[in-house]
Formats: structure tokens, C-alpha cells, sequence
């Protein structure tokens, strides 16, 4: 037995994205970006440490609307012609950048890079990504968890309890049937919990969650090991706790790993430098410059003056992070080891978009890692929560605090001066679900239809991911449009419904649009 356990999570999410409208749609880009950069890097790693036996224990989360996007035919078609422009574009810049051997030598790691993708994606997998993720789970190397329907913010939602039930028992039953699989873990959006929570997520067959440091330390009673052991919420619910200096030296683009003057600079694509005439076909449109993923210059310092990227470089100091990484995890559990009478364990989840897309070296991060711990040392093993709870349980039964883990530790990404206006249309309409099905739910026909729709609506309205938009002030008037379509569209449907007259052709024309929660039932609501 080791002295002590690391638990990485990485948690997959995207807002749903999908239009039917126009052929070419620049925040599906969203989607294509972190398919090559995040997802199909890890997945291409963790078959990479397989083969070569090395024992990695993953959690990875992956969202039901991400699942859903990646299990969508008209998604994967797109994508499969992005990445064919990816490699086009590839070999156009080894052609282009024969004369510079520095950046000639990027351009073909980012060719070869692209073309191993398609292989892997629309070869192995035949478009379907899900497949690689199941596989290796059935490997044994990835526990695979989920997270809420469409990524809402349970705490501000919780005004209408059917709502949360929604969230989680939709989120839960798209899992199993994407993935044919239960999930033991639930993701909760942006780590938001509120007292009372857990009789939800026991209801609905959840084991455990993983919340904000803050959230187990201001438990009552104080948690005696901290974060470092999981704690018992009623209904047999485990709760893990972040552990924050091994968050920091990962998340923190100052003080961790990805600020490297060494690892690739973000900022610095081509797609915003070299001339429409040569770029134009693989960004958005002639007035929309977007990044191509082509990025030749590392991050160097903080002035504007940054050298070319030397992949070699940004390799090895990825072996250097991983091992210094290792270090402070042993350093950790031998210091609580001393103190406790619970194996430790250090749960350091990450949002999986930082692996690959924000941070490009950590996919090869994450191979080093689990290399190191499984041949270079004897004090630490890595570990899934499920896998700890069966082997050790959980250290005492304490009641949670209110917290997330968003800036200030509370609600106030999702709850402020900017997007605060949204709340109260969320909150009618969840009250008003709530009223339909309770009164038309179960009648079949038309109106199940149409009550069914109203409820993809509801769920898509509740996202969380539009509030945050509009706090960071980034896709506004996308995230904007998007809120009030799905608001409009669910105001139209429950009017139909309560004149009992819905309009079967308007209803499945909205599913055609976004046709996520095939399986869903409006009954969830009357619960």
C-alpha cells in the first residue's frame, strides 16, 4: 500500500452548439477547437500509456451536452471537414515556412499532429469520440462521470426544486443512454452546492460529488482531515474536497505551470496575422478573423517581443512539471500521513479545456505524469473516487457549506450586475414547467410532444454557461440571443400547451433545431 493517493478529475464541458441555419457557424468552432486540442489529445495519450502498460487512473467527466455533441452525425460531419482543413492548411504551411527551420519544424509537428486526429477519431472510432472514452473505461484506465443536463447552476436554481431534479435526473439518464453506463460521480456545475443538495443526487443514485475547498472545511462539524479524506453528506453521499496548492500549480497562468516562458504562447496565431488571401478559407469569413490552432511563438516574457516556440524545449519542461508536480503530491501525504488516521488523498480536478486548448503541453504533462508515478517512486498512487470509497470509505459524516468553485467562492459569477437580468425569466419558467406537467404530463399525443419540448427549452434556458458569457464579457450577444430563444421558444410552447392546441409541426421543427434529450419526459417535473 502507498503512503498515499492522487485523484485527477478532469471535467469536459461545452454549451451545447449546434445549428441546423447555416452551414458554417462560428461557435460550433468551440466544439472543433477543443475536439483537437483537448479531447482527442487526452484520449490519443491515455491509449499511448496504455499500450505501453503503465497503470494511469483517470476520472474524466464529460457533460451530457458535450456528450451529445459528440454523439451528433451533423456534428461529426463538421468536424471531420474542419480537421480536413486543418491538414490542408498543414501542408500548405510546411510549404510556406520551408525557408525557416524552426518554425518549418512546427509546422510539421502540427501536421502530423492533425493527420493523427483524423486517424484516430474517423478511423479508429469512425467519428464518435464517446467510443474511445467507453473503451477505456472498460480498460480500467478512466472512470468516467457526468455532470447537470445542461451544465446549470444548481444553488441559483434551487428557488425551484424541480428544476434541480430536472438538471440532475435528465444530465444522469443522457449518460446511460450515450454512454450505456451508470454513473457513480456527478459533476456539479461549477462545484455549486446548497444544503439539501445531496437528498437529490442520493435520489437519483449519485455516490459522490466533488466540491470547493471552502465548501468541506467550513463544514459542520470541521472535517479532522481536511480536504484530504472524503466526507459523508446524508444519503450516503461522499463529498471530496479540492485541494487548492495542487489546483494552483496548474490553474494559475502567474505562479503555475502553463505561464513557462518555454510552453507555446496562446495569443499568437496566424489567423489573425497572415493575409486573407492565403488565410481566408480556414477562418470564419472574410471579417471574422478566428485562431487556426497554427501558433509558432512561445510565450517568452511579458512584453509583446516573443521568440520562436521550440517544441523540444516545451517537452522537456513538461517532464520537469511532472516531476516537480510529483514531488509536492509525496511531500503532501507523507505531511498528512503524520497527522491522520485516513489514507490521504489529493483531488486535484481540473476543467478538461486547460489540458491541450489554454495549456498545450498538458496532454504530454499528463503522460509524464503517470509515467513517473507509476515507475519513479513508491509513495503515491493514483486513484479514482470511487475506487478510494471502496477501498477506504469515507472519513466522518459532516453537513457541507454553500459554496462553488467561481471567483469569490460563492454565486456572484452567475449573479451579478451583468447577467442578473436573466434569473428571473429562469425562475418563471422553471415555476411554470413545474405547473404544466403537473397538469398535462402522461397524456401522450401532442401535448406530451409539445410538453417535452418545453422542457429541452427549459433546460437549455437554465444553462449555465450563458450568465457566465455575459460576466466575462466575451460571446455576449451570442449568449444573449441563445437565452432569449430558448426563453421565447418555451413561452410559445407552454401558451399551446395551455390552450391545449399545440402545433406538432412547430414543436418537432424546434426539436430539428437543437435535438438534444431525445429520451427526455416532461414527467420528471411532476415528480
Amino acid at each position: 500500500m502507498r503512503k498515499g493517493y492522487l485523484c485527477i478529475i478532469l471535467h469536459a464541458h461545452l454549451p451545447y452548439v449546434r445549428h441546423t441555419e447555416e452551414k458554417k457557424y462560428m461557435e460550433e468552432r468551440w466544439f472543433f477547437e477543443a475536439m483537437t486540442e483537448t479531447y482527442a489529445p487526452i484520449l490519443s495519450t491515455l491509449h499511448k500509456l496504455h499500450e505501453d502498460e503503465v497503470r494511469v487512473r483517470l476520472t474524466v467527466s464529460l457533460s451530457p451536452t458535450l456528450l451529445s455533441m459528440m454523439n451528433d452525425t451533423l456534428l461529426q460531419q463538421r468536424y471531420k471537414a474542419h480537421l480536413g482543413g486543418l491538414i490542408e492548411l498543414g501542408e500548405k504551411e510546411v510549404s510556406r515556412t520551408s525557408q525557416d527551420g524552426v518554425m518549418n519544424y512546427t509546422a510539421r509537428c502540427y501536421l502530423r499532429r492533425f493527420m493523427a486526429i483524423h486517424e484516430l477519431i474517423f478511423g479508429r472510432y469512425k467519428g464518435n469520440i464517446v467510443r474511445g472514452y467507453c473503451e477505456l473505461a472498460d480498460a480500467g484506465l478512466v472512470e468516467l462521470a457526468t455532470s447537470c443536463a445542461t451544465h446549470g447552476y444548481l444553488p441559483l436554481l434551487s428557488v425551484v426544486p424541480s428544476s434541480v431534479e430536472a438538471q440532475v435526473h435528465v444530465g444522469i439518464d443522457t449518460f446511460r443512454h450515450i454512454t450505456g453506463r451508470e454513473p457513480a460521480g456527478l459533476w456539479l456545475p461549477e462545484c455549486g452546492y446548497f444544503r439539501g443538495l445531496e437528498d437529490v443526487l442520493a435520489r437519483n443514485g449519485i455516490k459522490y460529488v466533488v466540491l470547493e475547498t471552502h465548501g468541506i472545511l467550513d463544514a459542520e462539524p470541521s472535517p479532522s482531515c481536511e480536504v484530504f479524506a472524503p466526507v459523508e453528506c446524508a444519503g450516503n453521499v461522499a463529498a471530496f474536497g479540492r485541494d487548492a496548492e495542487s489546483a494552483k500549480q496548474v490553474w494559475s497562468s502567474q505562479e503555475g505551470y502553463p505561464g513557462d516562458p518555454d510552453y507555446r504562447e496562446f495569443y499568437r496565431d496566424i489567423g489573425h496575422e497572415l493575409s486573407l488571401d492565403y488565410i481566408g478559407q480556414y477562418v470564419h469569413d472574410d471579417s471574422v478573423r478566428v485562431d487556426t490552432g497554427f501558433k509558432y511563438y512561445r510565450i517568452t516574457g511579458r512584453t509583446e517581443h516573443k521568440q520562436p516556440y521550440q517544441p523540444e524545449w516545451a517537452r522537456e519542461k513538461a517532464a520537469i512539471h511532472a516531476g516537480n508536480f510529483v514531488f509536492n503530491r509525496q511531500k503532501q501525504v507523507e505531511h498528512c500521513l503524520s497527522v491522520m488516521q485516513h489514507p490521504p488523498v489529493v483531488v486535484a480536478p481540473y476543467d478538461a479545456e486547460l489540458i491541450g486548448h489554454w495549456w498545450y503541453e498538458g496532454p504530454e504533462w499528463l503522460d509524464y505524469l503517470a509515467r513517473k508515478i507509476c515507475f519513479d517512486q513508491h509513495t503515491i498512487e493514483m486513484i479514482t473516487p470511487l475506487e478510494y470509497l471502496s477501498r477506504f470509505g469515507t472519513a466522518q459524516q459532516v453537513q457541507p457549506a454553500t459554496s462553488s468553485w467561481g471567483y469569490g467562492g460563492y454565486h456572484e459569477v452567475w449573479l451579478n450586475g451583468k447577467n442578473d437580468w436573466m434569473l428571473p425569466y429562469v425562475h418563471w419558467a422553471g415555476k411554470k414547467m413545474r405547473r404544466l406537467a403537473e397538469r398535462h404530463a402522461g397524456r401522450g399525443g401532442a401535448m406530451e410532444e409539445a410538453l417535452n419540448q418545453a422542457a429541452r427549452e427549459l433546460l437549455l434556458l437554465e444553462s449555465s454557461d450563458w450568465p457566465f458569457i455575459l460576466n466575462a464579457g466575451t460571446a455576449v450577444q451570442y449568449a444573449t440571443r441563445r437565452f432569449e430563444a430558448h426563453y421565447n421558444r418555451f413561452e410559445l410552447l407552454s401558451s399551446q400547451i395551455e390552450r391545449g392546441s399545440p402545433d406538432t409541426a412547430q414543436v418537432r421543427a424546434l426539436f430539428a433545431q437543437d435535438n438534444i434529450f431525445p429520451e427526455i419526459t416532461s414527467e420528471v417535473y411532476a415528480r
